[in-house]
């Protein structure tokens, strides 16, 4: 028996409250008019968002980095813009721009995104979408009320593949899912130096160095430091992506990766709070996130869905059915596990299992239209008024179980999920984890 292909009611009204309704001074302009674009962190990521977004063909008016460097690469490119070190002093002209595309390490996306929101700017961030549990919540609900266009940076879900898959676990193909399994190979962070050699790390680093070293005269390294906690500098944290390994300014891979691999799940399964989370792994470290581990999530059932236990698994922690060779010996993936089936996707690939099972088996018509392009939806959105399909309701609801499986790995317990209140009960520590104090000068709220 095959279950509703159409998107979930839940899921739709989330779409539709976060990324529907253009602010009024944009709402009813033409895909042929033009857009006035600032772009917050212009390196690294920052450098390949601007460029997707200026192949469209919109305006691109001011420019952003703490990187001397990176700032005048991208002028050159558009020596129009106006240029800024500190995206405050961007904020105080406001008028000048519609739109604005947040690029910077992890610790500071919510700071670089909560005024565009309050200014009622439409907003790119890239994933993950905050640094902690409750400054997801924040930026969720500023953007419900700012109702502009908002697009978290996961690229992948504008594949085809992707909605290939969630149309197949919609369908009901593999049955009910009570179980899923997410794993990366990528192992960056705490670990022995023999295991960051197999692991191909960028940095080896087990505690917090020293040596406080001479920034480069291109880097303005106080406003790189941000909200973060003070500290010196050290080519430990910087270039990017050394930082992301650091809990004072990153998260590790679990928020890093599990924005697009537990995106696919949480999109085909319609997920958003978990009830319950548990973590293993090496003893948690006070700086350094670790290279490998695992979270165990339980979910209730909703509508049509049983409730679920999803497991990520990050480095050389495995899913025992794969270690096992049970099933294809892939590097990276998630195993759907129904009761008529399975179905394991990666980003460009999925397969029905046992493949026997499935000769012959002919997938549901799409439902999913393919995107127009990742980047283009959101400028579109900015344009139109259309939703956007990572808007910041969707996932800032990804980013905040992410950061979940974090808060149970740092407290080294099993813990129940207070959704509306955003606390653990009975598990005190975990406090300081889902909302930091901040460096003074810096304040969200």
């Amino acid at each position: 028996m095959f279950l509703s292909r159409t998107l979930p009611r839940r899921h739709f009204l989330r779409t539709i409250l976060a990324g529907s309704i253009a602010p009024a001074f944009v709402r009813g302009r033409g895909l042929n008019e033009k857009i006035d674009l600032a772009f917050i962190g212009v390196g690294g990521r920052g450098r390949s968002n601007l460029s997707e977004v200026e192949k469209l063909g919109d305006n691109v008016v001011a420019l952003c980095d703490v990187n001397q460097q990176n700032l005048d690469a991208a002028y050159q490119k558009h020596q129009g813009a106006q240029t800024f070190t500190d995206f405050r002093k961007l904020y105080e002209d406001f008028k000048s721009f519609d739109a604005v595309v947040v690029s910077t390490p992890e610790h500071v996306h919510a700071f670089a995104t909560m005024p565009a929101l309050r200014m009622k700017k439409h907003v790119y961030s890239e994933k993950p979408l905050t640094h902690s549990v409750w400054e997801a919540r924040m930026i969720r609900e500023a953007a419900r009320e700012a109702k502009v266009a908002t697009q978290m940076g996961t690229q992948i879900h504008a594949g085809t593949n992707y909605r290939r898959v969630v149309e197949l676990v919609r369908s009901g193909a593999i049955g009910p899912v009570r179980e899923c399994h997410v794993w990366v190979s990528r192992a960056w962070g705490l670990q022995s130096e023999e295991a960051a050699k197999r692991n191909k790390d960028i940095v080896f680093v087990t505690e917090r160095p020293r040596e406080a070293q001479t920034p480069p005269p291109h880097l303005n390294w106080d406003l790189w430091v941000g909200p973060a906690p003070e500290r010196a500098f050290n080519e430990v944290y910087f270039p990017g992506p050394k930082w992301y390994r650091w809990w004072d300014f990153g998260s590790g891979t679990m928020s890093d990766l599990g924005s697009h691999w537990n995106d696919l799940p949480f999109w085909a399964l319609d997920l958003d709070a978990p009830q319950t989370i548990e973590a293993a792994g090496p003893p948690a470290h006070p700086e350094i996130a670790p290279a490998s581990m695992s979270a165990t999530y339980e979910y209730a059932a909703r509508g049509s869905h049983p409730a679920l236990k999803l497991t990520w698994h990050q480095g050389e922690s495995k899913p025992a059915i794969l270690a096992e060779g049970k099933i294809p010996l892939w590097g990276n993936g998630v195993l759907f596990i129904g009761d008529k089936g399975m179905l394991l996707a990666d980003y460009s690939k999925h397969v029905l299992l046992p493949e026997k099972q499935f000769e012959g088996f002919v997938p549901p018509a799409p439902t999913i239209p393919d995107s127009i392009g990742h980047h283009a939806e959101w400028v579109r959105a900015c344009k139109t008024g259309e939703p956007t399909t990572c808007n910041f309701d969707y996932s800032g609801a990804l980013t905040e179980a992410n950061h979940l499986g974090n808060v149970a790995y740092r407290v080294g317990k099993k813990i129940t999920w207070d959704a509306e209140k955003l606390e653990v009960p009975g598990v005190p520590e975990a406090a300081r984890i889902i909302r930091r104090e901040y460096r003074k000068g810096w304040s969200l709220v």
